[in-house]
Protein backbone atom coordinates (compact mmCIF):
# COMPACT_ATOMS: atom_id res chain seq x y z
CA UNK A 1 0.00 0.00 0.00
CA UNK A 2 1.39 3.46 -1.08
CA UNK A 3 2.59 5.66 1.76
CA UNK A 4 1.27 9.46 2.36
CA UNK A 5 3.75 11.00 0.66
CA UNK A 6 3.93 8.60 -2.33
CA UNK A 7 4.48 10.97 -5.53
CA UNK A 8 6.79 13.09 -3.61
CA UNK A 9 10.39 13.90 -4.23
CA UNK A 10 12.86 14.62 -1.29
CA UNK A 11 16.51 15.77 -2.63
CA UNK A 12 17.94 15.47 0.99
CA UNK A 13 21.73 17.57 1.32
CA UNK A 14 21.84 17.32 4.62
CA UNK A 15 24.34 14.92 7.27
CA UNK A 16 24.72 13.98 10.51
CA UNK A 17 21.74 13.76 12.30
CA UNK A 18 18.82 16.59 12.26
CA UNK A 19 18.56 16.68 8.47
CA UNK A 20 18.78 13.27 8.04
CA UNK A 21 16.42 12.71 10.79
CA UNK A 22 13.57 14.52 8.63
CA UNK A 23 14.24 13.10 5.70
CA UNK A 24 14.54 9.81 6.69
CA UNK A 25 10.64 9.98 8.69
CA UNK A 26 9.62 11.80 5.15
CA UNK A 27 11.12 8.51 3.62
CA UNK A 28 9.04 6.12 5.94
CA UNK A 29 5.90 8.22 4.78
CA UNK A 30 6.33 7.13 1.48
CA UNK A 31 8.22 9.74 -0.36
CA UNK A 32 10.98 9.45 -2.48
CA UNK A 33 14.27 10.23 -0.80
CA UNK A 34 17.13 10.96 -3.09
CA UNK A 35 20.43 11.47 -0.35
CA UNK A 36 23.29 13.53 -1.77
CA UNK A 37 26.38 12.81 -0.65
CA UNK A 38 30.04 13.81 -0.98
CA UNK A 39 32.82 11.35 -2.31
CA UNK A 40 33.62 11.27 1.18
CA UNK A 41 30.44 10.29 2.22
CA UNK A 42 28.07 11.82 5.26
CA UNK A 43 29.93 12.22 8.51
CA UNK A 44 28.09 9.63 10.32
CA UNK A 45 29.34 7.08 8.24
CA UNK A 46 32.76 7.42 9.99
CA UNK A 47 30.88 7.65 13.74
CA UNK A 48 32.45 4.75 15.76
CA UNK A 49 32.61 2.19 16.71
CA UNK A 50 30.76 0.05 16.20
CA UNK A 51 30.84 -0.67 12.56
CA UNK A 52 29.82 -3.61 10.76
CA UNK A 53 31.45 -4.75 7.26
CA UNK A 54 32.45 -1.27 7.71
CA UNK A 55 28.92 0.84 7.88
CA UNK A 56 28.87 2.29 10.96
CA UNK A 57 25.79 1.84 13.68
CA UNK A 58 24.78 5.62 13.77
CA UNK A 59 24.39 5.77 9.59
CA UNK A 60 22.18 2.93 10.07
CA UNK A 61 19.47 4.88 12.40
CA UNK A 62 18.97 7.95 10.62
CA UNK A 63 19.52 6.72 7.23
CA UNK A 64 16.52 3.62 5.80
CA UNK A 65 14.01 4.61 2.50
CA UNK A 66 16.94 6.57 1.19
CA UNK A 67 18.87 5.92 -2.50
CA UNK A 68 22.70 7.43 -1.89
CA UNK A 69 24.20 9.48 -5.02
CA UNK A 70 27.36 10.66 -4.83
CA UNK A 71 27.80 14.79 -6.50
CA UNK A 72 31.05 16.47 -5.66
CA UNK A 73 29.34 20.14 -5.55
CA UNK A 74 33.10 21.21 -5.40
CA UNK A 75 32.58 20.74 -9.33
CA UNK A 76 30.75 22.70 -12.27
CA UNK A 77 29.00 19.30 -13.52
CA UNK A 78 28.71 17.92 -9.66
CA UNK A 79 26.34 21.59 -9.45
CA UNK A 80 24.66 20.96 -12.10
CA UNK A 81 23.23 17.64 -11.85
CA UNK A 82 22.34 18.99 -8.21
CA UNK A 83 20.43 21.62 -9.46
CA UNK A 84 18.85 19.42 -11.97
CA UNK A 85 17.88 17.27 -8.87
CA UNK A 86 16.36 20.29 -7.18
CA UNK A 87 14.16 21.10 -10.47
CA UNK A 88 13.15 17.93 -10.27
CA UNK A 89 11.71 17.82 -6.53
CA UNK A 90 9.24 18.72 -4.29
CA UNK A 91 11.38 19.13 -1.44
CA UNK A 92 15.09 19.64 -0.35
CA UNK A 93 16.57 19.03 2.85
CA UNK A 94 19.69 21.09 4.00
CA UNK A 95 21.77 21.52 6.81
CA UNK A 96 24.97 23.29 5.69
CA UNK A 97 25.97 26.89 7.45
CA UNK A 98 24.66 29.51 5.86
CA UNK A 99 25.30 30.91 2.62
CA UNK A 100 27.08 27.26 1.79
CA UNK A 101 24.10 25.97 -1.20
CA UNK A 102 23.83 29.86 -2.13
CA UNK A 103 27.53 29.57 -2.94
CA UNK A 104 27.12 26.02 -5.22
CA UNK A 105 24.00 27.66 -6.46
CA UNK A 106 21.43 25.69 -4.87
CA UNK A 107 20.04 28.47 -2.33
CA UNK A 108 16.12 28.96 -1.76
CA UNK A 109 15.84 31.78 -4.06
CA UNK A 110 18.05 30.57 -7.15
CA UNK A 111 15.52 27.28 -7.34
CA UNK A 112 12.03 28.77 -6.65
CA UNK A 113 12.78 30.91 -9.81
CA UNK A 114 12.40 27.68 -11.81
CA UNK A 115 10.55 25.44 -9.45
CA UNK A 116 8.52 27.63 -7.63
CA UNK A 117 6.63 24.79 -6.14
CA UNK A 118 9.60 23.84 -4.06
CA UNK A 119 9.62 23.41 -0.18
CA UNK A 120 13.24 24.12 0.53
CA UNK A 121 13.71 23.05 4.60
CA UNK A 122 17.05 24.58 6.37
CA UNK A 123 18.23 23.03 9.67
CA UNK A 124 20.75 24.53 11.84
CA UNK A 125 21.89 25.17 15.26
CA UNK A 126 20.87 29.08 15.50
CA UNK A 127 18.54 29.30 12.37
CA UNK A 128 18.65 31.43 9.36
CA UNK A 129 18.00 34.74 11.21
CA UNK A 130 19.03 36.28 14.19
CA UNK A 131 22.83 37.32 15.96
CA UNK A 132 24.35 33.16 16.40
CA UNK A 133 23.47 32.54 12.39
CA UNK A 134 26.50 31.64 11.82
CA UNK A 135 27.78 30.06 14.52
CA UNK A 136 27.39 25.98 13.66
CA UNK A 137 25.25 24.15 16.10
CA UNK A 138 25.81 20.23 17.46
CA UNK A 139 23.25 18.35 19.52
CA UNK A 140 25.78 18.71 22.80
CA UNK A 141 26.36 22.53 22.53
CA UNK A 142 22.45 22.89 22.26
CA UNK A 143 22.07 20.52 25.24
CA UNK A 144 24.04 23.16 26.94
CA UNK A 145 23.35 26.71 25.48
CA UNK A 146 19.48 26.01 25.42
CA UNK A 147 19.06 25.09 29.55
CA UNK A 148 18.30 21.42 28.79
CA UNK A 149 21.28 20.67 30.57
CA UNK A 150 20.56 22.59 33.55
CA UNK A 151 18.31 20.78 34.34
CA UNK A 152 19.19 16.76 34.51
CA UNK A 153 21.33 15.64 37.57
CA UNK A 154 21.22 16.04 40.98
CA UNK A 155 21.26 18.89 42.80
CA UNK A 156 24.56 18.35 43.72
CA UNK A 157 25.95 17.28 40.88
CA UNK A 158 26.60 19.23 37.31
CA UNK A 159 24.75 19.36 34.34
CA UNK A 160 24.66 16.36 32.10
CA UNK A 161 23.30 15.93 28.51
CA UNK A 162 20.57 13.65 27.64
CA UNK A 163 21.98 10.48 26.25
CA UNK A 164 20.78 10.35 23.16
CA UNK A 165 20.68 13.18 20.62
CA UNK A 166 17.41 14.40 21.59
CA UNK A 167 18.00 18.27 20.23
CA UNK A 168 19.00 16.61 16.63
CA UNK A 169 16.05 14.47 16.88
CA UNK A 170 13.48 16.93 18.25
CA UNK A 171 14.58 19.89 15.83
CA UNK A 172 14.05 16.82 12.90
CA UNK A 173 10.77 15.91 13.64
CA UNK A 174 9.44 19.66 14.01
CA UNK A 175 11.07 20.04 10.43
CA UNK A 176 9.16 17.40 9.33
CA UNK A 177 5.84 18.80 10.84
CA UNK A 178 7.20 22.59 8.58
CA UNK A 179 7.44 20.63 5.69
CA UNK A 180 4.06 18.88 5.95
CA UNK A 181 2.31 21.98 6.74
CA UNK A 182 4.15 23.73 3.58
CA UNK A 183 3.30 20.51 1.61
CA UNK A 184 -0.87 21.26 2.75
CA UNK A 185 -0.23 25.09 1.65
CA UNK A 186 1.70 24.15 -1.73
CA UNK A 187 -2.03 21.96 -2.52
CA UNK A 188 -4.19 24.47 -1.87
CA UNK A 189 -2.09 27.32 -3.60
CA UNK A 190 0.60 26.03 -5.64
CA UNK A 191 3.10 27.80 -4.18
CA UNK A 192 6.20 26.27 -2.42
CA UNK A 193 8.09 28.27 0.68
CA UNK A 194 11.28 28.06 2.83
CA UNK A 195 10.91 26.16 6.09
CA UNK A 196 13.87 27.64 8.90
CA UNK A 197 13.99 25.40 11.69
CA UNK A 198 16.51 25.89 14.81
CA UNK A 199 18.21 22.83 16.94
CA UNK A 200 18.15 25.90 19.44
CA UNK A 201 14.40 27.13 19.01
CA UNK A 202 13.12 23.25 18.92
CA UNK A 203 15.65 22.99 22.28
CA UNK A 204 13.59 25.79 24.28
CA UNK A 205 10.50 24.75 23.15
CA UNK A 206 11.42 21.39 24.95
CA UNK A 207 11.68 23.44 28.24
CA UNK A 208 8.13 23.43 28.11
CA UNK A 209 6.88 23.38 31.83
CA UNK A 210 10.23 24.40 33.44
CA UNK A 211 10.36 27.64 30.94
CA UNK A 212 6.69 28.37 32.04
CA UNK A 213 7.24 27.90 35.01
CA UNK A 214 10.26 30.48 34.99
CA UNK A 215 8.31 33.08 33.27
CA UNK A 216 5.74 33.15 35.71
CA UNK A 217 7.67 33.32 38.63
CA UNK A 218 10.97 34.90 37.77
CA UNK A 219 12.49 31.54 39.60
CA UNK A 220 15.48 29.68 37.74
CA UNK A 221 14.03 25.72 37.91
CA UNK A 222 16.62 23.49 39.81
CA UNK A 223 17.93 20.24 39.09
CA UNK A 224 15.93 17.28 41.09
CA UNK A 225 17.66 14.39 39.89
CA UNK A 226 14.73 11.90 39.02
CA UNK A 227 11.92 13.86 40.80
CA UNK A 228 9.23 16.21 39.08
CA UNK A 229 9.21 20.03 40.25
CA UNK A 230 4.86 19.81 40.22
CA UNK A 231 3.97 16.39 40.08
CA UNK A 232 4.00 14.02 43.10
CA UNK A 233 5.06 11.16 43.54
CA UNK A 234 7.12 10.79 39.77
CA UNK A 235 10.19 9.64 40.24
CA UNK A 236 11.81 5.95 40.70
CA UNK A 237 11.36 3.84 44.31
CA UNK A 238 13.90 1.07 45.45
CA UNK A 239 11.89 -1.87 46.46
CA UNK A 240 13.35 -5.16 48.06
CA UNK A 241 15.56 -5.95 44.77
CA UNK A 242 15.45 -3.54 41.73
CA UNK A 243 14.02 -0.20 41.70
CA UNK A 244 10.95 0.95 39.93
CA UNK A 245 9.38 4.06 38.26
CA UNK A 246 6.06 6.06 39.35
CA UNK A 247 4.46 8.05 37.82
CA UNK A 248 1.43 9.19 39.91
CA UNK A 249 -0.26 13.03 39.19
CA UNK A 250 -4.03 12.84 39.28
CA UNK A 251 -5.30 12.45 42.84
CA UNK A 252 -7.80 9.71 42.12
CA UNK A 253 -4.42 7.99 41.25
CA UNK A 254 -2.92 8.64 44.42
CA UNK A 255 -5.53 6.54 46.14
CA UNK A 256 -5.04 3.60 44.65
CA UNK A 257 -1.86 4.04 44.72
CA UNK A 258 -2.22 4.55 48.42
CA UNK A 259 -4.63 1.11 48.84
CA UNK A 260 -1.94 -0.48 46.81
CA UNK A 261 1.03 0.01 49.28
CA UNK A 262 -1.57 -0.64 52.18
CA UNK A 263 -1.68 2.95 53.62
CA UNK A 264 -5.42 3.87 52.64
CA UNK A 265 -4.92 6.66 54.85
CA UNK A 266 -2.87 8.44 53.17
CA UNK A 267 -5.48 9.56 50.65
CA UNK A 268 -7.13 11.23 53.41
CA UNK A 269 -4.26 12.92 54.98
CA UNK A 270 -4.16 16.46 54.36
CA UNK A 271 -0.42 16.90 53.80
CA UNK A 272 -0.94 14.02 50.71
CA UNK A 273 -4.78 14.49 49.10
CA UNK A 274 -3.97 16.61 46.85
CA UNK A 275 -1.13 16.70 44.17
CA UNK A 276 0.19 20.20 45.64
CA UNK A 277 -0.04 18.87 48.82
CA UNK A 278 2.26 15.98 47.82
CA UNK A 279 4.26 18.24 46.31
CA UNK A 280 4.83 20.50 49.21
CA UNK A 281 5.19 17.81 51.48
CA UNK A 282 7.05 14.73 49.60
CA UNK A 283 10.14 14.23 51.82
CA UNK A 284 7.49 12.89 54.85
CA UNK A 285 5.62 11.63 52.00
CA UNK A 286 8.78 9.55 50.09
CA UNK A 287 9.59 8.09 53.32
CA UNK A 288 6.19 6.17 54.07
CA UNK A 289 6.56 4.90 50.42
CA UNK A 290 10.28 3.58 50.75
CA UNK A 291 9.12 1.69 53.30
CA UNK A 292 6.46 0.30 51.83
CA UNK A 293 8.34 -0.26 48.49
CA UNK A 294 10.87 -2.21 50.16
CA UNK A 295 8.75 -4.77 51.58
CA UNK A 296 8.76 -6.56 48.44
CA UNK A 297 10.39 -6.77 45.02
CA UNK A 298 10.24 -4.64 41.98
CA UNK A 299 8.15 -7.47 39.76
CA UNK A 300 5.74 -8.51 42.50
CA UNK A 301 4.86 -4.75 43.04
CA UNK A 302 4.55 -4.06 39.38
CA UNK A 303 2.12 -7.14 39.00
CA UNK A 304 0.03 -5.06 41.74
CA UNK A 305 0.18 -1.73 40.78
CA UNK A 306 -0.69 -2.53 37.27
CA UNK A 307 -4.02 -4.65 38.22
CA UNK A 308 -4.98 -1.23 39.72
CA UNK A 309 -4.58 0.51 36.34
CA UNK A 310 -1.43 2.16 37.44
CA UNK A 311 1.37 3.93 35.82
CA UNK A 312 4.60 2.50 37.21
CA UNK A 313 7.13 0.50 35.48
CA UNK A 314 10.99 -1.48 35.46
CA UNK A 315 13.67 1.06 35.11
CA UNK A 316 15.13 -1.03 31.31
CA UNK A 317 18.42 -1.08 29.92
CA UNK A 318 18.27 -0.34 26.13
CA UNK A 319 18.96 -4.35 25.47
CA UNK A 320 16.04 -4.83 27.59
CA UNK A 321 14.25 -2.54 25.52
CA UNK A 322 15.01 -3.40 22.31
CA UNK A 323 14.03 -7.07 23.22
CA UNK A 324 11.06 -6.48 25.19
CA UNK A 325 7.95 -8.77 23.54
CA UNK A 326 5.46 -5.18 23.57
CA UNK A 327 8.39 -3.41 21.70
CA UNK A 328 8.55 -5.72 18.86
CA UNK A 329 4.94 -6.38 18.62
CA UNK A 330 5.20 -2.26 17.59
CA UNK A 331 7.39 -2.86 15.07
CA UNK A 332 9.84 -1.02 16.39
CA UNK A 333 12.65 -3.08 15.51
CA UNK A 334 12.43 -4.75 12.24
CA UNK A 335 14.87 -6.70 9.90
CA UNK A 336 15.66 -5.47 6.40
CA UNK A 337 18.67 -6.22 3.78
CA UNK A 338 21.72 -4.38 3.81
CA UNK A 339 24.10 -4.75 0.53
CA UNK A 340 27.01 -5.74 2.80
CA UNK A 341 25.75 -5.97 6.24
CA UNK A 342 23.57 -8.41 5.08
CA UNK A 343 20.49 -9.24 7.25
CA UNK A 344 20.35 -6.06 10.09
CA UNK A 345 17.72 -5.12 12.61
CA UNK A 346 17.49 -1.56 12.80
CA UNK A 347 14.76 0.52 15.01
CA UNK A 348 11.24 1.20 12.89
CA UNK A 349 9.32 3.70 12.96
CA UNK A 350 6.98 5.37 15.78
CA UNK A 351 4.19 6.63 13.23
CA UNK A 352 0.99 4.37 12.89
CA UNK A 353 -1.10 5.17 10.97
CA UNK A 354 -4.38 3.13 9.50
CA UNK A 355 -5.05 3.66 5.72
CA UNK A 356 -1.79 4.71 4.94
CA UNK A 357 0.90 2.08 6.88
CA UNK A 358 4.60 2.99 7.22
CA UNK A 359 6.88 0.84 5.67
CA UNK A 360 10.73 0.17 5.62
CA UNK A 361 11.74 -0.70 2.22
CA UNK A 362 14.87 0.12 2.49
CA UNK A 363 17.97 -0.51 4.37
CA UNK A 364 20.35 2.30 4.69
CA UNK A 365 21.82 2.75 1.30
CA UNK A 366 25.99 2.45 0.87
CA UNK A 367 27.82 5.49 -0.34
CA UNK A 368 26.87 6.12 -3.85
CA UNK A 369 24.40 2.65 -4.02
CA UNK A 370 21.88 4.45 -6.59
CA UNK A 371 24.37 7.27 -7.83
CA UNK A 372 23.59 5.70 -11.68
CA UNK A 373 20.20 4.83 -11.13
CA UNK A 374 19.51 8.08 -9.94
CA UNK A 375 21.08 9.75 -12.78
CA UNK A 376 18.55 7.08 -15.55
CA UNK A 377 15.94 7.20 -13.32
CA UNK A 378 15.54 10.46 -12.65
CA UNK A 379 17.33 12.83 -14.80
CA UNK A 380 17.23 10.28 -18.04
CA UNK A 381 20.76 9.98 -18.47
CA UNK A 382 21.89 7.74 -21.17
CA UNK A 383 23.38 4.29 -18.64
CA UNK A 384 27.02 4.85 -20.14
CA UNK A 385 27.01 8.19 -19.50
CA UNK A 386 25.44 7.26 -15.82
CA UNK A 387 27.67 4.70 -15.24
CA UNK A 388 30.93 6.54 -16.39
CA UNK A 389 30.03 9.18 -13.64
CA UNK A 390 29.02 7.08 -10.99
CA UNK A 391 32.70 5.47 -11.64
CA UNK A 392 34.30 9.16 -11.27
CA UNK A 393 33.15 10.00 -8.28
CA UNK A 394 33.15 6.47 -6.73
CA UNK A 395 35.08 6.79 -3.42
CA UNK A 396 38.57 4.98 -3.51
Amino acid sequence: MAGPLDGIRVLDFSRVLAGPWCAMILGDLGAEVIKVESPEGDDVRHFGPPFEAGESAYFQVTNRNKQSIVIDLKTEDGRAIARDLALKSDIVVENLRRGAMEKYGLGYEQLRVDNPGLIYCAVSGYGRTGPAAERAGYDFLIQAESGLMSLIGGADQPPMKVGAAVTDMVAGQDAVAGVLAALFHRERTGKGQHVDIALLDSAVALLANQGAAYLMTGDRPQRLGNDHPSVCPYRPFDTADHPLALAIGADRQFRKLAAALGHPDMADDPRFATNRARAENRVALFEIMEAAFRTKGRDEWLVDLHAAGLPAGAIRTVDEVLEAPEVHARDMVVEVDHATIGRERIIGSPLKLSETPISVRSAPPTLGQQTAEVLTQVLGWDVADADAYAAKVKPS
